[in-house]
């Protein structure tokens, strides 16, 4: 990106010409200095569940081996 000039509008906003994410995290630091953090949302259940290291775990073994996942069966094919 390099530096660029920012001028503050009449109600203290900045457009920024830059930028590969549509969301930050911005952190004001005492100095007046502002540090811009690409961020995502996430739903409270999906927190939850990154809390929870055995889940995380099994999460983590099907992304690397996905070649041992169940196939799924649609319910009209299952038979009874």
């Amino acid at each position: 990106m390099g530096e660029q000039l920012i001028e503050l509008d009449s109600r203290r906003r900045a457009t920024l010409k830059a930028g590969r994410h549509e969301r930050y995290l911005v952190r004001e630091f005492a100095d007046g200095t502002l540090v811009m953090e690409p961020a995502v949302v996430i739903t409270e259940a999906e927190r939850r569940m990154s809390d929870r290291h055995d889940i995380m775990a099994h999460v983590e073994s099907a992304r690397r081996h996905p070649e041992d996942a169940t196939p799924y069966v649609r319910r009209t094919e299952r038979s009874g």
